[in-house]
């Protein structure tokens, strides 16, 4: 049975997190049948109203999508005291089940001709963009002596796609509940202001709408605000989603590598504790994309997964604002918000560079 001191990790004012590097109040390790099924229903059905209310709410206020609005709900309820102890099993499946099958149903959205229709400068675009938040975010999170498993999230977050990303990372780099909750506070927020300010500077940076669409595609964390902030200009969107999608297709080749890393590092002897060097989502992840490059789901199908995908993205949120508590910000201090403003310039910076050095100005 797993011990207190598996990971090392000290919580304030308490012993170490257990090994399943979840928060005391969540519900690690529960299985999915019976009484913990049941047990889950008040906090899927609040989980359910809060999605409905995040899509209702993003209807009526433009620039605002359901993920922002997913977070801040979810937020509210752990503030506010609305998140009792009844609801908690069921906001945790949401925050890790939900968020591992939208992960899967991304898949969906990414096919071999997807990434044979970027070309050479848009790999370019893409692959340097990367490299270069990913590294600069690392070095970011050491000069400010964040934990390197927050650092890790957030690099991966802002360099591949925001909340999804994290909760493919989370576990190859003993990252806690604490860090998945900052992670992913700070990709909703930085993704959601790209919305409003990437389009306010498209006409002082003279970027026509091809230029424009590799920008936000190369740079804005997270699919549904890609969509949000490209298609405010016309003939900026689908060049948009491609160079996105093509940045999600590094996420398996990335995880595997965190992956590798964490079991080279494992305790001798601890081979059952080890990480997967892929995890099993991820895999059906990879049947996905296998599935639509196969040409055999047929267009209105995948139409429907993707908005399936973007239903248990939203809801999926909700689950993970919970964790997003006053306490855990405070705690996280000034220096992780510092990283994480610091580390959006850096994306769209280097973004920005890169499409003017690849040359990316036609469709």
């Amino acid at each position: 049975m797993a011990t207190l001191q598996e990971t090392g990790r000290p919580t304030k004012g308490g012993p170490a997190r257990p090994g399943s590097r979840c928060r005391p109040d969540c519900q690690a390790g529960e299985g999915w049948r019976g009484a913990a099924a049941a047990a889950a229903v008040p906090g899927l059905v609040v989980v359910a109203g809060a999605t409905a209310l995040a899509f209702l709410g993003a209807r009526f206020l433009p620039g605002v999508n359901p993920a922002t609005l997913a977070v801040i709900l979810g937020a509210l309820l752990a503030n506010t005291g609305m998140h009792t102890d009844r609801l908690r099993p069921g906001t945790h499946v949401a925050g890790h089940r939900l968020l591992r099958i939208a992960v899967v149903l991304l898949g969906f959205q990414l096919s071999a001709s997807t990434l044979r229709a970027i070309g050479l400068p848009g790999a370019a675009l893409v692959l340097g963009t990367v490299a270069v938040t990913f590294t600069g975010l690392l070095v970011l999170g050491r000069l400010f002596g964040l934990p390197l498993a927050r650092s890790l999230l957030l690099a991966t977050g802002y360099s591949i796609c925001g909340a999804s990303a994290v909760a493919a990372v989370r576990h190859t780099v003993d990252a806690d509940e604490d860090d998945v909750a900052v992670a992913v506070a700070l990709v909703t927020l930085c993704g959601s202001l790209a919305i409003f300010v990437l389009p306010a500077l498209r006409g002082s940076l003279h970027l026509n709408p091809v230029q424009f669409g590799a920008w936000v595609g190369a740079s804005v964390h997270d699919v549904g605000q890609t969509v949000a902030t490209a298609q405010v200009v016309p003939g900026a969107l689908t060049v948009a989603m491609v160079v996105k999608l093509s940045r999600v297709a590094l996420l398996l080749p990335l995880v595997t590598a965190l992956g590798m890393r964490a079991r080279r590092q494992a305790l001798p002897g601890a081979t059952a504790q080890r990480p997967p060097v892929l995890p099993l989502f991820l895999v059906g992840f990879v049947l996905a994309a296998a599935a639509n490059s196969s040409g055999l789901v047929p267009t209105p199908a995948l139409h429907d997964l993707a908005q399936v995908q973007h239903v248990a993205l939203v809801a999926a949120l909700v689950g993970l604002g919970t964790g997003i508590h006053r306490r855990v910000l405070a705690r996280a201090g000034g220096r992780v918000l510092i990283v994480g403003l610091v580390g959006w310039v850096l994306v769209a910076g280097t973004a920005l560079v890169a499409v003017h050095l690849t040359g990316i100005s036609a469709g």
